[in-house]
């Protein structure tokens, strides 16, 4: 199974995001819980890149692939907005006072505890985010 999505850098867009989620989750047949894992690490990350990839007022194109082998589910996120690696962001130390801890981190450290798998890499002008789970 292979499935991909096309998507503007905009906040109405994750609305999108989450339907195709939930189609890949019920084409994999996927139990309630971990279908709302994925949908929480997807639209995280999602999130991120709609309001922080891009300068203000730029549009752009943001692409999701889903693709299921052996019982693995990999998901890609693929733009085309400004360098970074979410993964290497120091994790959040989560025994920190809220209000304490510095900001950021605590999305990447949820979609790592999700995912079995999540890593960056830079392609091009291309930022692209592999996260897989075993299903």
């Amino acid at each position: 199974m292979k499935r991909e999505l096309t998507f503007k850098n905009e906040e109405q867009e994750l609305t999108r995001v989450t339907e195709f989620m939930e189609n890949i989750c019920d084409e994999l047949q996927l139990d309630m819980h971990v279908a709302m894992k994925l949908q929480v690490a997807i639209e995280e990350m999602v999130t991120n890149i709609i309001f922080y990839a891009y300068p203000e007022g730029t549009r752009a194109d943001i692409s999701l692939t889903a693709e299921s082998e052996d019982k693995e589910l990999t998901l890609v996120l693929s733009d085309t907005g400004k360098p970074f690696d979410p993964t290497a962001k120091e994790d959040a130390d989560i025994e920190t006072n809220p209000m304490d801890r510095e900001q950021g981190g605590m999305g990447i450290l949820i979609v790592k505890n999700i995912m079995n798998e999540v890593s960056y890499q830079r392609l091009g002008n291309t930022n692209q985010l592999t996260m897989k789970k075993k299903l």
